[in-house]
């Protein structure tokens, strides 16, 4: 205990009190306490009753310091017993339904991400949704995972999830492990080095020159203006079908040829079509449109109008450039099906929608396009993404510079 007597500038004493309580994670513990005498004390007065305010004091602040170390004690042993109680009973389906809840308001995942893990829930709870959280081993995720692969899982094609599928489940899986491990209820994330089953790739089917030449030219003879707009922005400029289908009129500027990627339309079974970001950063991006694509834009914004004004009070103002019959978005899945009866009907070849942006890809590296131009194009975050994907047509583009090379080398 210090005691320090203090004159204020208008000549007020006061007393001030210092004790030390001892040492809590190497800082010293200080408790501080002032007194001012009451006016008429004499100095004797005083002195007695800094003595008596000093101990009294101390006492008091060693007495709260004590409680303030017991109620810290008793809410550890409570959290410890919380933790003990809640690593015997908490199943992984219950922890994975609370990390879920929490990812849906804190809004960290996007909406495709989100919809992804939800999606997984049902065949992870009926493996795995009943065993406690701090039994669950390495062993039993990656039976799991292994089981994925067998023929019959995937319900539409009779064969297992490919290894792509595998890894959604997996990320899902240690998502709720790693909040396991925030929460303390296990030591260690066991879905480190699960094995996946690999599966056979199908090889890219895509469009060629010829092809889609063949398949534009009869689609601008014979479809309906949105589509013809909608398959001639693919080919011409190598987007994603929700990127497509996620444009509004605000994204276009005519006067300079130029459209903005900003938003993804998307579709998912049992919550239906929403708009969502683009995949990466770097799919965030402007793109040159040519004259014919703005021509087409423009006459798709009138007959919308015309139809807007056909449905009065039932329209929706949403700005995009493909909506269906009241203008709300359109379903996402219709260009694949429209396509495909399409092509059935006028017999040209059908290789899906994402075809088109493969044929874009590889069309610009054989006319000799630079990668990081291409990559910047499609929208992929990394160079060495756009080279594996399109390394036979990165080959065949470097053959031939190369050869142009040798031959003026060679000429004489």
């Amino acid at each position: 205990m210090t005691i320090r007597k203090r004159v204020s500038k208008k000549g007020v004493t006061s007393y001030q009190f210092r004790v030390s309580l001892g040492y809590k994670d190497g800082q010293q513990i200080v408790r501080c306490m002032t007194w001012t005498p009451e006016k008429g004390m004499t100095s004797k007065q005083i002195k007695k009753e800094v003595t008596r305010q000093s101990v009294l004091f101390e006492e008091r602040s060693i007495a709260e310091y004590q409680e303030e170390l017991k109620r810290e004690a008793e809410l550890r042993d409570l959290e410890y017993n919380e933790t003990e109680y809640a690593k015997s009973h908490t199943t992984f389906k219950e922890l994975a339904d609370e990390w879920l809840t929490l990812q849906e308001v804190s809004g960290e995942l996007k909406n495709s991400s989100l919809l992804r893990m939800k999606s997984c829930k049902e065949r992870t709870y009926d493996a795995i949704g009943s065993v406690l959280i701090s039994k669950l081993s390495y062993r039993r995720i990656q039976t799991f995972i292994t089981s994925l692969a067998k023929k019959g899982v995937n319900k539409l094609t009779g064969e297992g999830l490919s290894e792509k599928t595998q890894k959604h489940y997996l990320t899902f899986i240690s998502d709720v492990m790693r909040y396991a491990k925030k929460c303390e209820l296990i030591d260690n994330n066991p879905c480190k080095d699960i094995t996946f089953v690999k599966t056979v790739k199908k090889e890219k089917v895509i469009y060629s020159l010829d092809e889609a030449k063949r398949l534009l030219s009869t689609i601008e003879q014979k479809a309906p203006a949105n589509y013809k707009l909608f398959y001639h922005l693919l080919a011409y400029c190598g987007m994603r079908r929700g990127e497509a289908l996620g444009l509004e009129y605000k994204d276009i500027d005519f006067e300079k040829s130029i459209l903005t990627i900003n938003r993804t339309s998307n579709y998912h079974v049992g919550y239906g079509t929403y708009t969502d970001t683009p995949k990466t950063q770097s799919s965030y991006r402007s793109l040159y449109i040519q004259p014919k694509l703005l021509n087409m834009i423009r006459e798709v914004q009138a007959e919308q109008k015309e139809l807007a004004e056909k449905c009065g009070d039932l329209w929706h103002n949403s700005d995009r450039l493909f909506v269906n019959w009241c203008g709300k978005p359109a379903n996402p899945n219709y260009p694949y099906v429209w396509l495909k009866k399409f092509c059935e009907k006028e017999g040209v070849p059908f290789h899906g929608l994402h075809s088109f942006r493969h044929f874009v890809a590889t069309q610009a590296l054989a006319e000799g396009v630079d990668v990081k131009s291409v990559s910047a194009m499609l929208g992929h975050s990394q160079t060495s993404t756009t080279l594996n994907i399109y390394a036979h047509a990165v080959q065949k583009a470097n053959e031939k510079a190369l050869n142009s090379v040798a031959a003026l080398l060679e000429t004489v």
